[in-house]
């Protein structure tokens, strides 16, 4: 209880600290590269729902839902698929559509490992307009983006560790230029670079109803974003590339034998300077609710 009692309050005081954000396109909320508990091949079937909160740059508050559902397909493979839907609003603004749909396979290795493959699927094309004018990625609910996912996941007794890599596979359609002094990133026919994931996490039971999983997620955003200007020149985004540190933290509460709820917090404590994707995040708090059957 003691060390619980620490990694709270070391969670805690580092959000005091820092208040900037971290840029996730989604795989970091694949199940295979969360905090994973011991397989249970007893039910096929499991369905989750849940819904989440952000504090974006510019102000923007950010409400996200999602559905999933999974189905054990032998007891080698199981397929996920999870649909998206983000809402952003700030200064009276708002824009609210389906982000992007999540198709993965999972294959075990053994009893401890996994191996994934998958596919994220945009349901629009990142460039939502206002009275004819494109919206900043920040206001997008998708990237609009075909991306590869692809990693793998390891359990040693209570610790568990998961690599990944998401690279886009295509690019979006957006056309924002930004105005002189405006605090977005212009992202006109924007080409976004790949990530590459890290996580380590440590299960701790507190009772037979209570789990609690803190995790660190480094993020590696692979190399710089683009964009082209109006005169046609296709330039990088300085400071795009490099590393994001994320603090995370898992509360699960068992209701019976098939169903139980999970409250999740994440935010990050080391940034990349320029991130024009939008996804900043200074703090993101997620509940979610999982049958199986």
């Amino acid at each position: 209880m003691k060390k619980i009692s620490f990694f709270l309050f070391l969670l805690f005081s580092t959000f005091s600290v820092y208040s900037q954000g971290c840029s996730d396109a989604g795989f970091c909320t694949i199940e295979n590269f969360q905090v994973q508990s011991v397989d249970s091949l007893n039910h096929k079937n499991a369905f989750k729902i849940g819904a989440n909160f952000g504090a974006a740059d510019n102000d923007i508050i950010v409400f996200g839902s999602y559905l999933e559902y999974q189905r054990t397909i032998s007891k080698v493979v199981d397929l996920d698929l999870k649909i998206n839907y983000l809402s952003q609003s700030a200064n009276g603004f708002s824009s609210s559509a389906l982000s992007d749909a999540f198709l993965i396979s999972n294959f075990r290795l053994n009893k401890t490992s996994k191996v994934s493959l998958g596919l994220k699927i945009p349901l629009n094309d990142g460039n939502l307009k206002d009275n004819g004018f494109a919206l900043p990625l920040d206001f997008q609910p998708s990237l609009g983006t075909f991306d590869l996912i692809i990693g793998a996941s390891k359990r040693f007794d209570r610790w568990n560790f998961a690599l990944a890599l998401q690279q886009p596979l295509t690019q979006n359609k957006n056309e924002f230029i930004a105005p002189a002094g405006s605090d977005f990133f212009s992202t006109n026919k924007y080409i976004r670079a790949g990530d590459l994931l890290l996580r380590a996490s440590y299960l701790f039971e507190i009772n037979d109803k209570f789990t609690l999983s803190p995790s660190i997620l480094p993020i590696y955003h692979l190399s710089e974003d683009k964009f082209t200007d109006t005169d046609g020149i296709e330039k990088n985004i300085d400071d795009s590339s490099g590393l994001t540190v994320n603090l995370n933290a898992y509360l699960n509460y068992k209701l019976n034998k098939v169903s139980g709820l999970e409250f999740s917090l994440g935010f990050p404590t080391i940034v990349r300077k320029s991130r024009p994707d939008g996804l900043t995040r200074g703090l993101v708090a997620n509940l979610e609710y999982k049958i199986k059957f």
